[in-house]
């Protein structure tokens, strides 16, 4: 057991249950009782079932598949838990879906990001700890406490004993990725190649005009952030094939894809997209192509650490032992077990 103490508690949100057991597993600890009860006008209401005063109370919800009844819930967690008198409560958001919000880049928009930490903190959030925002910068739009956990090392330490090492290339979709596919390339002791992006609009198709760096004969890591889509990976893979790359696997930190998506994927190039349980995706379930990390036991070392005063920097550079453990097999290794 990680967490001895009585004063934290972990609680899960409707979306964040399976991510919250997972977390607790690894602490050795149980799971808050609540309820979470959706009514049929739309409404929700929360309800903790025991009682949390003066103890450090988180709470487990991704605002992911179902993003905008999924931060209201999260609003009123953090009221609920502050009118109970709990001593601090921490919002664990494993994705953050409106960090896509960051700037004013068109006339007369909303900052969403801006907005949601605002309400975020108005509610009760004394902290936040969250993976992977599609800007950091979001980190600054809140004025409490962030922890911002990076996928990347858990993510290389899994690729790193599959069998596309060899001659392996590491490619960003665009330019704006660039330098978090060298920070991927640099862990894995890999060169860059990047993509040249172009997006008309608002909608989720974008356009690969050019490849700079020689892919010829070598395996490629496609890395970003996330997908809705799967329209930006599949141009990439296209155009990888096209230069002649041998292998093709994805890379991601977030997986948002639905049905239409899951459907594109399946029939691509890409030979295995791997991905975090950051959203609870229930439509990649039963596609082979698809392989997903865990990163509960990242975020519940981060809380270990929280409470007992220690550094959580040391995540962004290296896999606890213990998270290591964690990691499920690779393709190859249960083809030969």
């Amino acid at each position: 057991m990680l967490i001895e103490s009585p004063d934290i508690k972990i609680f899960a949100g409707s979306s964040g249950a399976a991510f919250a057991k997972k977390m607790c597993k690894y602490l050795g600890t149980e799971l808050g009782a609540s309820e979470v009860i959706h009514f049929s006008d739309g409404n929700v209401f929360i309800r903790v079932k025991e009682t949390v005063r003066d103890k450090d109370v988180y709470v487990v919800l991704p605002i992911g598949l179902d993003p905008n009844n999924e931060l209201v819930e999260l609003l009123f967690w953090m009221d609920s838990f502050k009118r109970a008198s709990a001593h601090s409560v921490t919002a664990i958001i494993p994705y953050f879906g409106y960090a896509k919000g960051d700037k004013k880049d068109e006339p007369r928009v909303s900052i969403r990001a801006r907005v949601c930490a605002d309400c975020l903190e108005v509610a009760g959030a004394d902290r936040a700890i969250t993976m992977d925002l599609h800007s950091p910068q979001v980190q600054g739009f809140f004025k409490i406490p962030v922890d911002h956990l990076l996928a990347l090392p858990i993510l290389c330490e899994y690729i790193s004993h599959m069998d596309i090492m060899e001659n392996l290339v590491v490619v960003s979709p665009d330019a704006g990725f660039a330098k978090d596919a060298r920070k991927y390339a640099n862990f894995l002791g890999k060169p860059v190649a990047i993509g040249d992006k172009t997006r008309s609009g608002h909608d989720e198709n974008a356009h690969i005009l050019e490849l700079i760096g020689d892919v010829n004969g070598k395996n490629c890591l496609i890395v970003d952030d996330f997908t809705i889509s799967g329209g930006t990976l599949i141009e990439v893979a296209h155009m990888l094939k096209e230069r002649g790359a041998k292998r093709i696997i994805a890379c991601l930190g977030h997986i948002m894809l639905r049905e239409k998506g899951v459907r594109a994927i399946m029939q691509s190039p890409i030979e295995y997209v791997i991905s975090t349980d950051s959203v609870d995706n229930p439509y990649i379930v039963g596609y082979d192509k698809f392989i997903i990390v865990s990163v509960a036991p990242l975020f519940a070392e981060a809380v270990y650490r929280i409470h007992e005063r220690e550094s959580v920097s040391d995540l962004f550079d290296r896999v606890p032992v213990k998270v290591k453990d964690d990691l499920p097999e690779t393709p190859t290794e249960r083809y030969e077990r």
